[in-house]
């Protein structure tokens, strides 16, 4: 059953966790100026200045701030503060009854994926794919659009994106209905034959990756597109695929792999969403209604919030 988080207030507190890799100091200390311009207050997870390898604490220390956040009742949300790697070594071991007896909202991208398709599938929880407190909103260049992504998260409203955002390409004609998911396309691939495997079925699905070359995008669509995951979905969203450049002489395209995995699938799919590893980046939320139409050229999604 679908579960809509409360919306956040002023002078709310958000907790910031990193369930995956240490976020960049510098950035993170920037970010979470941000929370004042909110008008929100905050919470620092344990592990969120940690260091172990590439991951931010000990999976066990990133799962207990995880469990933490959301026993804590003072904390409205869940924010973030960067991805990485590392959320899918915890994902077995998360207690999915704490997340049920108190949804609240969850956001981030990237790594964070994995979580976004566990907390769902698991739950029920609508959970927020957007740009991070570390990620993004603290570099020194941090576009104004991503900051007021957040605003989505206060009031409830109808997400309409259409041409005028970015350039919209129609890659297979048609309309879709259905509940959003996806993200990105390493962490959706490595979810295949796990308890957590996405589910496209009836589903419209974003994908969205930073740093593959094309011939890592054509192995993970190629997985997906076996598995019937492409060909189930309602409708496909292409979002951001940054730095997905080829470093040897003889390779297809990006576009190439993209195109010919899509057109096989045959499902309703729009390319050019600023939604990944981009400035700026479109926050969306999982889980809610979505519809597009390929002539218009416009993706309509359902708020997340109550």
């Amino acid at each position: 059953m679908l579960v809509k988080p409360e919306r956040l207030k002023k002078g709310d507190t958000v907790g910031v966790i990193a369930p995956a890799s240490p976020p960049n100091k510098e950035n993170l200390e920037r970010g979470l100026k941000f929370f004042a311009e909110l008008g929100l207050n905050y919470k620092l997870g344990k592990s969120l200045y940690l260091e172990y390898g590439y991951l931010a604490g000990s999976d066990e220390e990133r799962l207990a701030d995880l469990h933490e956040m959301f026993q804590d009742d003072e904390v409205k949300g869940i924010i973030c503060a960067g991805g990485g790697y590392g959320t899918a070594r915890i994902a077995s071991a998360i207690d999915y009854k704490v997340i049920s007896r108190s949804p609240k909202i969850f956001w981030g991208y990237s790594d964070i994926t994995f979580l976004h398709t566990a907390i769902r599938q698991q739950s029920g929880l609508v959970t927020f794919h957007g740009p991070m407190i570390a990620s993004d909103i603290g570099k020194e260049e941090a576009s104004l659009i991503s900051k007021e992504q957040f605003k989505q998260l206060f009031h409830p409203a109808e997400l309409r994106y259409t041409d005028t955002i970015s350039e919209l390409d129609e890659l297979v004609s048609g309309t879709a209905d259905g509940e959003l998911v996806g993200g990105n396309l390493s962490l959706l691939s490595s979810t295949m034959g796990t308890t957590f495997e996405i589910d496209t079925a009836g589903k419209i699905l974003l994908i969205e990756d930073i740093n593959e070359e094309p011939r890592a995008v054509d192995r993970m669509l190629n997985q997906l597109y076996m598995a019937g995951k492409l060909q189930e979905a309602a409708g496909i969203l292409v979002g951001d695929f940054n730095n997905c450049v080829p470093e040897r002489e003889l390779s297809l395209t990006l576009d190439e792999v993209l195109h010919h995995y899509i057109k096989l699938a045959g499902r309703p799919a729009l390319k050019g969403f600023n939604m990944g590893h981009c400035s700026p980046h479109i926050a969306v939320p999982f889980g809610t209604r979505a519809q597009m139409d390929t002539a218009s050229k416009t993706l309509t999604v359902e708020s997340g919030i109550n």
